[in-house]
């Protein structure tokens, strides 16, 4: 029986209703409810939280969010918005009366400022400023709200899907050609400013200055990750300053040796946080707390009991709340700059809070917070930590718990890699003995790591391959976050190096366990993931199938066609000017002639950050030689599959591939 891959319309068969039927079970289309909570924000009196609530009338598109409001004391919430298009990013007024969001009602990807006044309930545009709003931040006096602007047109990040933004309109004819220098306006980030008594916006930044990021330095001035250009990969070396509201001037205040992320003041601005990590992934960045002393730009760099911080929020003048991962666990806890102690307040291995959802009950002196949290096990809810012990305010489980019910046991488990190194992953076990086939799913990045997440979001082939009998190895190698930067960095110039033996020799352990069949061994991955994963069956011959999802696999070409060519140059620590070294070495289809697993390359004809073109060249390659190999490009997509119902195809693709080349025989499930 051939494989339903190969088939165009897939949409009939047994495995794309199953995915139908998950999704539907996942989300609950057309009946008002929330299936999925992001950017949380806690009322100043604590006894409110807002936040963007997931609701979708149908299974298509993009999942868009609705700005809801949750009740603490009782655990009642009620949707404020309605849309169309999308509403998110909720946040408070400082006195708790108004809150400011985003929305793209007007225009679809056109996200523009809009203000609801809690007595009410109505919701207001302000005047528009020229790009699309990404972020926002109320000043500490509530008078005015900062807004991070993209022109029309400027890119994604790879976590957001790495397509370029809607452009604005002008009027050209279809068959006029386009026409890129890389100086283009529209790639431009600027920071404005809406004053909220005289409803006017207007820009803060000069020509020449890209914002990547930015908060609220005290309220006459702003701090800003910076770049001289506008180029995706130019934040790779971005850099710390002030920049003034009044005039737009920009004084440098820290020249980071990696990358930063997370800017966030205390409310006079006397002390900014700010966090540094080598990272791959704008917007994914988990690493070291730096405090600085703005007055005379003094940097000091935090212990944290070994926690990579992952999100920063001044709740008072000294006490700072902080967000972030260690190991396996998510760690909640807070820093005192009066006595420079780090203070643990919460950790779990169960659940893990996403790094944009933390957020705090307002500028007091206690460490209690709210946060958004999910697990394996877990559907995606809104909990609260009080004296150290957290507890489920509001559960958004919209039918999650049954399907999560296919994992028998999920095990955090730990192996020693050849040279000694111990690496850390998680193993997620169906229901039913072993031996299992086993399927190797590996993370992006390479900085990023696996925890306990909640399998609905991007992750639905997972669950329905655990269901049909499949065990999954999620494995956190060097170069992962979660360990120090000491561990991440070990990557650098090495890609596909050391870490290939991370991997495989994980999969022996699971072997010499009894836990994994060696002839039923699997590996896929999407971005990193992608790259490993085709990088892997040209090196070893065990693997009795593949799927890679947005991959690498020419260095040279990554770097010259994609939007992010610093990351190669920096992650490879090479030039493509080099004959011979890394960007040839460790590409994929420089080895695509020793492959033998049969492999199912998938791709999104508009992704920037790994363009389509890495797919179909490492497909040409092998079947060049071959090797079996089939090619699936989405015309719609970006950085992996994220659209409705592209996702449910992709699950269907993936589940029938594993099933056709490594099947797990459970009886009484249907196969493809």
């Amino acid at each position: 029986m051939r494989p339903i891959d190969i088939v165009k319309d897939v949409r009939e068969t047994p495995l794309y209703k199953r995915a139908e039927a998950v999704y539907d079970a996942l989300r609950q289309p057309g009946t008002g409810q929330i299936s999925e909570v992001t950017d949380i924000h806690a009322a100043p009196n604590g006894q409110h939280v807002v936040f963007a609530g997931v609701l979708l009338e149908r299974l298509e598109g993009y999942p868009t969010t609705r700005i809801g409001e949750l009740e603490v004391a009782s655990g009642r919430h009620r949707v404020l918005t309605f849309g169309p298009n999308e509403d998110r990013l909720p946040k408070y007024s400082p006195d708790g009366t108004t809150i400011a969001f985003l929305s793209d009602r007007s225009r679809s990807g056109d996200f523009q400022l809009y203000l609801l006044e809690r007595h009410s309930g109505r919701a207001r545009p302000t005047s528009p400023v020229d790009g699309w709003i990404e972020y926002l931040h109320w000043s500490p006096d509530g008078r005015r709200i900062l807004l991070g602007v993209a022109g029309y047109g400027a890119d994604l990040s790879g976590g957001q899907g790495a397509i370029a933004s809607r452009k604005s309109a002008d009027g050209a004819p279809s068959w006029m050609p386009t026409v890129e220098s890389g100086e283009e306006g529209f790639r431009w980030r600027s920071l404005w400013v809406y004053d909220v008594l005289s409803q006017r916006s207007f820009q803060i930044t000069r020509p020449g200055t890209n914002v990547w990021e930015a908060t609220w330095l005290g309220n006459t001035a702003v701090a800003a990750i910076v770049s001289d250009g506008p180029s995706e990969g130019l934040w790779y070396t971005a850099r710390l300053c002030s920049v003034r509201v009044d005039n737009g001037a920009v004084t440098d205040l820290y020249r980071p040796s990696d990358q930063l992320g997370w800017p966030a003041a205390s409310p006079s601005g006397k002390h900014l946080a700010v966090v540094e990590a080598l990272c791959s992934d704008r917007l994914i960045l988990a690493g070291d707390l730096l405090i600085v002393e703005t007055s005379r730009q003094h940097v000091q760099r935090v212990p944290t009991h070994g926690v990579d911080v992952t999100y920063a929020e001044w709740r008072s003048e000294t006490l700072l709340l902080l967000a972030g991962h260690r190991g396996p666990e998510a760690v909640v806890g807070y820093y005192d700059s009066s006595s420079n102690r780090f203070t643990q307040a919460w950790t779990s291995r169960e659940l893990s809070a996403s790094p944009r959802y933390l957020s705090v009950s307002g500028y007091n002196a206690t460490p209690d917070s709210f946060l958004a949290v999910e697990g394996f096990a877990r559907a995606p809810e809104i909990g609260a930590i009080h004296n150290g012990q957290y507890a489920t305010v509001k559960s958004f489980d919209c039918g999650y718990a049954q399907l999560a019910q296919s994992i028998a046991s999920a095990e955090s488990v730990v192996w020693t890699a050849p040279d000694g190194l111990d690496i850390q992953g998680w193993l997620l076990l169906p229901r039913g003995g072993g031996p299992y086939p086993t399927i190797m799913n590996i993370h992006g990045g390479p900085v990023s790591h696996w925890r306990s997440m909640w399998l609905g979001r991007r992750l639905v082939p997972v669950l329905m391959l655990l269901e049909r009998g499949y065990a999954f190895f999620l494995p956190n190698p060097r170069g992962s976050s979660g360990r120090g930067q000491e561990f991440a960095r070990r990557v650098v110039g090495d890609m596909g190096g050391a870490d290939t033996h991370d991997y495989l020799s994980g999969l022996d352990a699971l072997v010499a366990r009894g836990l994994s069949d060696p002839r039923r061994l699997g590996v896929t991955g999407g971005s990193y993931g992608g790259f490993i994963t085709s990088w892997l069956i040209t090196q070893d011959p065990r693997f009795a199938a593949a799927v890679s999802v947005s991959p690498v696999t020419n260095h040279v070409t990554e770097h010259l066609l994609s939007n992010i060519p610093h990351f190669v140059a920096l992650f490879l620590n090479d030039s493509y000017r080099n004959p011979g070294g890394k960007y040839f070495q460790r590409s994929p289809v420089m080895h695509a002639h020793k492959a033998r697993t049969p492999i199912l390359n998938i791709c999104g004809a508009l992704d920037r950050c790994t363009p389509p073109e890495e797919a179909v060249q490492f497909h040409n390659a092998l079947r060049e030689h071959s090797a079996p190999s089939v090619l699936i490009t989405y015309p719609q997509e970006g950085h992996g599959v994220r659209t409705l119902p592209a996702a449910m195809d992709y699950a269907a693709r993936m589940v029938a591939w594993f099933e056709h080349y490594m099947p797990a025989g459970v009886p009484g499930v249907e196969n493809a």
